[in-house]
């Protein structure tokens, strides 16, 4: 796969009608810059939108709707082979995005794993079949006569989990359980010495594992590429674009202020303590308390600060205030305050800096006396039952969050705590500290209008 500056080659129209890549080997096309990026970001929004569907626990059949939505919102282009030369691109750029550490294999694995399997159920039962065949699958259907032996077990399996009835056009394969480890957990198949007896519309569990194990192997070979060669060679074009794709926030944009417009210095302690999210309040908190913050709390919490309305002028009067307590009002105009006016973009290149989001502060490693970061995922289990409950999250609600926060789920923690505070649910989750504290003024106002 060649990415070039401008020019694209036209995909042939003769393509394969087949829609359900295995993605054995990148494309031999031109990719424009442009689309190397937006294409990834798009099937990052697919992805990332099955992992919290996932993670909050959805049934397979509202799993099957939100992949098939998720699909033609951000994948699907109006011919069908633009579509599918998009499908194959961004995979393969998410293959660099996510071979280079241990963890980020794991979540794109298990992630694509997940999207093949629900998209291999949408094909069509000639499409699975020629699927099958491409993975070279050492299975054969079970004779007629094999079938009838186990008739009345299959019958028996069928009625217990509410398949159809199995009746003599069925078609069965007989494959060693441990393949199937899926559906034997499940209790989904026959199992007779060691085989497990897979009926046609159980497959996909046969073709996934074959599809992830391939996946795997090539994800190491991929970060051996990476390494060696790929980072260096492109460091001054793709390598900066693959190493930020990984924390990218696929959000609406909080460096100003939209819907609240100005927040008012007065009101700041009383927004703090009701529609701050714990990262900025653990921040808030420690500022009154020691008057001082280090750099990366100080860049956390002021660019939030001001994606909530908090103008300049403010701004600098509420970090004075405080730091003057510590360090005197002269060091900090002489070592401070050029910083916050930069956050704003009135010094320096005059970037307009925008608020952290959620991958962001997760991902960021607070040392010794730093306070930034994400507490679910930086605070001890003891520290934040502490923190949480001090928020008004207790009982069932408290053993849900840390649940969450033991399998890694940090963001999914936050919006079990949002909806808990709130009384209100959150179904698209939280993904931006700004974001928490825009749906928790919505939801306060709503419900301030409804018994005014």
């Amino acid at each position: 796969m060649e990415i070039v500056r401008s020019q694209r080659k036209t995909s042939d129209s003769s393509a394969a009608a087949q829609t359900l890549s295995l993605y054995r080997s990148a494309p031999d096309i031109e990719v424009r810059l442009d689309d190397f990026e937006l294409f990834a970001i798009d099937r990052l929004r697919v992805l990332k939108g099955i992992s919290d569907g996932l993670s909050r626990g959805k049934k397979p059949e509202e799993m099957e709707k939100l992949v098939s939505e998720l699909w033609r919102t951000n994948m699907r282009l109006q011919e069908q082979s633009e579509t599918m030369e998009k499908d194959v691109i961004s995979h393969f750029v998410l293959r660099l995005v996510y071979c280079r550490t241990e963890d980020q294999r794991k979540w794109f694995l298990s992630m694509e794993t997940a999207l093949f399997r629900y998209r291999f159920r949408f094909e069509s039962p000639d499409s699975q079949r020629m699927l099958m065949g491409e993975f070279n699958l050492p299975y054969k259907a079970l004779t007629h006569a094999e079938f009838e032996n186990v008739k009345d077990k299959l019958i028996q399996v069928a009625r217990s989990i509410g398949q159809p009835v199995v009746n003599a056009d069925a078609i069965f394969f007989k494959v060693p359980f441990e393949e199937v480890a899926e559906l034997v957990s499940n209790r989904r198949v026959f199992l007779f010495k060691g085989y497990a007896y897979v009926a046609m519309n159980q497959v996909v569990s046969l073709v996934a594992t074959q599809f992830r194990s391939l996946l795997s192997k090539a994800l190491v070979l991929t970060n051996r590429k990476w390494t060696s060669t790929i980072r260096e060679q492109e460091k001054d074009r793709l390598t900066p674009i693959v190493e930020a794709l990984s924390t990218s926030y696929l959000g609406p944009d909080y460096s100003q202020a939209k819907e609240f417009g100005e927040v008012s210095l007065k009101d700041i302690d009383q927004l703090a303590n009701s529609s701050f999210p714990l990262c900025m309040r653990h921040l808030f908190e420690k500022l009154r308390e020691e008057h001082h913050l280090k750099h990366g709390g100080r860049m956390q919490l002021g660019l939030f600060l001001k994606g909530v309305g908090l103008k300049l002028e403010d701004a600098l009067a509420f970090w004075r205030a405080e730091f003057s307590q510590k360090v005197g009002s002269e060091r900090f105009d002489k070592e401070y305050a050029y910083s916050m006016r930069h956050n704003y973009g009135k010094e320096g290149k005059r970037t307009d800096y925008t608020p952290y989001s959620c991958q962001k502060i997760v991902s960021s490693t607070p040392g010794v006396g730093d306070h930034h970061g994400c507490p679910y995922r930086h605070f001890s289990e003891e520290n934040l039952r502490a923190a949480l409950g001090k928020m008004g999250v207790g009982g069932r609600t408290m053993d849900d969050v840390m649940d969450k926060v033991r399998n890694r789920h940090y963001q999914l923690a936050c919006t079990l705590t949002f909806e808990a505070i709130h009384a209100s649910s959150c179904d698209a989750g939280i993904n931006h500290p700004n974001q928490y504290f825009s749906d928790s003024q919505k939801v306060l106002k709503t419900k301030n209008h409804s018994t005014s």
